[in-house]
């Protein structure tokens, strides 16, 4: 008799992944506007994207033509999914969707369908570097947009830019402060609430004023 394994949740314990879809091959099917934003969602990943559908939005035809993606304008078939590393299914018939989600060897989303899909795509919130991903496991979609909302107004656009800042100046407080306990403590400091307090109530060049001055005393105690 074979060993039971674990029991199974009944809503699912999604597992929290950030992907680099880089080079991946990716198929959309479907080409409305929610396959756009799909696709598009996909092309800011530097994904190597075809859609497949009998018809395409204006916004894609153009991306097409610039070289972006690639269009295959026929109606789904078997055998569109070979080599692709991720697929959404988004186009408005069920029937469709499901045979995309039942042909897919791989990651596999399905537009407002999760049980079709083994895995889901979160609420957002993108700041350059700084992505905030949200998810309520399907409980409550209003909650996560209400969420979602929240954060953007708690991480404005300064901090992607300070966070971009912050990435270009490793490699110099890594040369500056020798000390590693000193650099650290630095880094700590400019990641703290106290910098982020800074960010909300004086702007981005405030901020890095502050960093740059901590930078200087860091490297005098080292």
């Amino acid at each position: 008799m074979p060993t039971p394994g674990p029991k199974q949740p009944v809503t699912p314990a999604y597992y929290p992944a950030f992907i680099d879809l880089r080079g991946k091959e990716c198929v959309v099917v479907g080409g409305g506007k929610v396959a756009e934003r799909k696709a598009l969602s996909l092309l800011r990943c530097g994904a190597d994207i075809k859609v497949i559908s009998p018809e395409f939005t204006g916004l894609l035809e153009r991306e097409a033509t610039k070289g972006n993606i690639r269009l295959v304008k026929r109606a789904y078939k078997k055998g569109d999914l070979k080599n692709a590393f991720l697929v959404i299914a988004a186009t408005s018939e069920g029937v469709i969707n499901r045979k995309v989600s039942e042909d897919a060897a791989c990651l596999v989303n399905v537009v407002d369908m999760p049980g079709m899909a083994n895995f889901i795509v979160p609420s957002t919130v993108r700041r350059g570097p700084l992505t905030i991903a949200v998810s309520s496991s399907g409980a409550s979609p209003a909650m996560v947009k209400a969420i979602r909302i929240e954060l953007e107004a708690m991480y404005g656009k300064d901090f992607g830019r300070f966070l971009g800042f912050l990435g270009g100046l490793r490699k110099k407080v890594i040369r500056d402060i020798t000390d590693k306990k000193a650099r650290e403590g630095f880094l700590k400091k400019v990641a703290s609430g106290k910098m982020f307090d800074v960010l909300r109530k004086k702007g981005f060049k405030e901020a890095k004023e502050l960093v740059m001055k901590e930078l200087e005393n860091a490297k005098h105690k080292a």
